[in-house]
């Protein structure tokens, strides 16, 4: 039986609305998780020649500067960067905000502008809130020149680090809980050879892109 021509056009617009609002319906649904924010960055002030890393040279006032063995400070290159040739053995650098923990779990990450002489390596470490430290098996070793990286924190395995000797203990974790970090920093493994090629790293810069998690007041400092 065929329509009369104004049911026919009202039946039409019926079905093409129920077709225009099926694209809507389908796309419900929890919102993607947007990327954490960046929680600190830091780039040193300029070191006049090459003189021990210190507080002073730090250029973010919201940060704490922790070192594990003798890095020095300089602006060889015309880039101001932290140096590890004079550490004599195993070294760690820390920097830790004033006000925050920060929840490192998700797609946190890290971007550092690095360069290494010889067969140094740069790798990250953290402290947990508990006082655990551990050290990851992420390395940047850029000879040729400063190069810019960035990784998840996700994909990264880790080991227990004894400080403060800055010597690794066990095997790779199965799991680690990085919800709440009180510091982040990285080491050089590989004692330091002086001055030439052969025996440093250069870190130039670091960011760090995590969930702040505020600190309890008696843990502030």
């Amino acid at each position: 039986m065929r329509l009369p021509m104004k049911e026919f056009l009202i039946a039409v617009v019926m079905v093409g609305s129920a077709f225009a609002q099926q694209p809507a319906e389908r796309s419900k649904g929890p919102a993607p998780a947007l990327p954490p924010p960046l929680f600190f960055k830091e780039t040193w002030k300029d070191g006049p020649g090459n003189v021990p890393v210190t507080q002073a040279f730090v250029t973010n006032p919201d940060l704490q500067l922790k070192t594990y063995g003798d890095f020095g400070v300089t602006t060889e290159g015309n880039v101001a960067h932290i140096w590890s040739g004079s550490c004599l053995s195993s070294c760690v650098l820390t920097l830790n905000h004033k006000d925050s923990y920060v929840d490192l779990t998700g797609k946190a990450r890290i971007r550092w502008y690095t360069k290494t002489s010889g067969f140094h390596e740069v790798r990250p470490v953290v402290k947990l809130a508990d006082g655990t430290w551990l050290i990851g098996d992420h390395v940047d070793a850029n000879v040729y020149e400063y190069h810019e990286s960035e990784f998840y924190l996700a994909e990264v395995r880790w080991l227990k680090l004894d400080m403060p000797k800055v010597q690794t203990k066990g095997v790779l974790l199965e799991k680690v809980d990085l919800s709440k970090v009180d510091a982040i920093g990285y080491a050089d493994l590989t004692p330091g050879s002086g001055h030439g090629p052969g025996g440093y790293s250069d870190v130039a810069w670091i960011e760090v892109y995590g969930k702040p998690v505020k600190r309890e007041a008696s843990g502030s400092n």
